[in-house]
């Protein structure tokens, strides 16, 4: 059985039992966008096909040339409508204004707005496209509002029976940061359209897999190669593209959430989202109560801006940096030295405010009115925040960066995402056999009262016991090198075991501390 694998697998199509699919690409340590995997291995998704492109300014491969040219200049690419989110599909229009739609002058194909007359693609903006194509740059927070136009964009797909391909972008964030308080029933607005915390840390592809576990569209997520869920925007080598006229660069982005969460209330942003204040605010006792919560990553200078104290954000470390978190606490470190009116809603949907839609609950007007402390504030979101975090978990499409203790899997391509990390033990690689047996399609059945794992496909039966090396393999006895344990609730069993009498190579690549299983 082949034993040496190179650092670079074959293109493998995963299809889910749910209605999705996620290609992914081959595994590289370059990174590369979503758009750019479609052009250079899926073109077959396009042909024959009429294509329907949502986009804006943003989206552009890693060079910074426009989908819209790329697929315009391309003769065997039938670009025949485009549609446009808020701000429009130049990034221009102001914040919340409305945008109309036209005719592209010099494509003469229509250009449908997804922020004027509907928010949703009606069925006339669809009929003259067999697949949607989805293509912007999120900054990862649950209130902007391209992940809602995605969002619509999915249901109106599922409607009107078009396939709706993502083309996967970073979270500038990462994929780490996950906080807030997750949105609940009942509050489910344009800035906010599903249950997700205030920072999601999840890519517009994972995105679109969540939404989708209500929707049921046919989707297909074009995976971006080299990327992890440790890497920041920064990471990407990617010059930013200003996503909306307040987000110019990624300065803005992180400082979002850091900011601009008080809306109605009287604490308001300023600088494209890099300082906070309020007209009731003294600058310097602001600045310090902020700079003595000792939040990771940021410090704050007094700076008042005519009227306004306040203070300026200066992001210092920009992986410690927790943008929902801090957002939250600038907000009640300053109810505590200022008592402003808080917005409260109606019993309509018609009648809630604006800060109870973007908090996705009422329940931060409560806690600010009880005066709660933000470590006070902060429990009282945690056991929404844990569920939510178990319920992502089924929608990530990339694991963690591999490291000399806790390599990152590798199958059939796919960097595979775990809770529980791959170990080595005695120069050999565990893995929780539930993450690997899946991908590899096999059947997992756990014998509590012999702490026992069975294994199966097609015809082979894998028999394992928990701290034993004694194995069984369709009824014969083996002796393994290092014994399966069990680790913070999973069972971890050797990987190249397991996999090749499943019928799959193993190789390791020590440049990224990877271990590969593919075919």
């Amino acid at each position: 059985m082949k034993r040496i694998f190179a650092c670079l697998l074959v293109i493998v199509l995963l299809l889910p039992a749910v209605a999705h699919s996620v290609l992914s690409p081959s595994y590289s340590s370059v990174f590369r966008l979503g758009n750019e995997v479609l052009l250079d291995r899926y073109r077959h998704l396009l042909t024959g096909q009429r294509v329907g492109l949502i986009t804006n300014q943003s989206g552009v491969n890693s060079r910074g040339e426009s989908l819209i040219d790329i697929f315009s200049r391309d003769p065997s690419i039938n670009l025949t409508a485009l549609y446009g989110p808020e701000h429009g599909i130049d990034g221009k229009s102001p914040a919340g204004a409305w945008v109309e739609s036209y005719t592209h002058p010099t494509l003469n194909i229509p250009v449908y707005s997804l922020y004027g007359s509907t928010r949703k693609p009606t069925a006339a903006m669809l009929a003259n496209i067999d697949v949607l194509i989805f293509d912007m740059q999120d900054i990862g927070a649950r209130t902007y509002t391209y992940i809602s136009t995605l969002n619509y964009a999915m249901i109106a797909a599922k409607e009107n029976g078009k396939r709706i391909i993502v083309l996967d972008r970073p979270n500038p964030l990462g994929g780490m940061i996950v906080e807030g308080p997750v949105l609940e029933e009942g509050y489910k607005t344009f800035v906010g359209v599903d249950n997700l915390p205030l920072a999601h840390g999840m890519t517009i592809g994972e995105l679109a897999l969540y939404f989708n576990r209500l929707i049921g569209a046919d989707v297909v997520v074009v995976r971006m190669e080299g990327y992890n869920r440790e890497m920041i925007y920064q990471d990407t080598g990617m010059a930013w593209v200003q996503t909306s006229p307040n987000i110019p660069d990624v300065e803005s982005a992180f400082g979002y959430m850091a900011t601009g969460l008080a809306e109605g209330t009287g604490v308001g942003m300023g600088d494209k989202f890099k300082w906070v204040g309020g007209k009731g605010l003294d600058s310097h006792q602001f600045s310090a109560l902020l700079n003595k919560a000792n939040l990771p990553g940021v410090t704050f200078t007094p700076e008042a801006r005519g009227s306004w104290g306040g203070a300026r954000l200066t992001i210092t470390d920009f992986r410690a940096f927790n943008p929902a978190r801090t957002g939250l606490y600038t907000l009640f470190l300053a109810r505590q030295l200022w008592k402003f009116t808080i917005p409260k809603s109606g019993p309509t949907l018609a009648s809630m405010v604006m800060f109870d839609k973007v908090m996705g609950t009422n329940k931060l007007g409560l806690w600010l009115e009880k005066n709660l402390t933000p470590t006070e504030m902060e429990k009282e979101y945690q056991q929404g925040l844990a569920a939510f975090k178990k319920e992502r978990q089924k929608y990530l499409l990339y694991g963690f960066r591999g490291t000399s203790m806790h390599p990152s899997l590798i199958v059939n391509g796919h960097n595979i995402y775990s809770d529980v990390l791959p170990i080595i033990s005695n120069a050999r690689t565990l893995v929780p056999i539930r993450a690997l047996a899946e991908q590899l399609g096999a059947q997992v059945t756990w014998v509590e009262k012999e702490n026992a794992v069975i294994i199966v496909k097609q015809q082979q039966t894998i028999r394992l016991v928990l701290n034993s090396r004694s194995a069984q393999v369709n009824g014969s006895a083996l002796t393994l090198d290092v014994a399966p344990i069990a680790r913070t609730g999973r069972t971890m069993l050797p990987v190249r075991f397991v996999s090749e009498f499943l019928g799959h190579s193993v190789g390791w690549c020590e440049k990224t501390f990877a271990v590969f299983v593919g075919q």
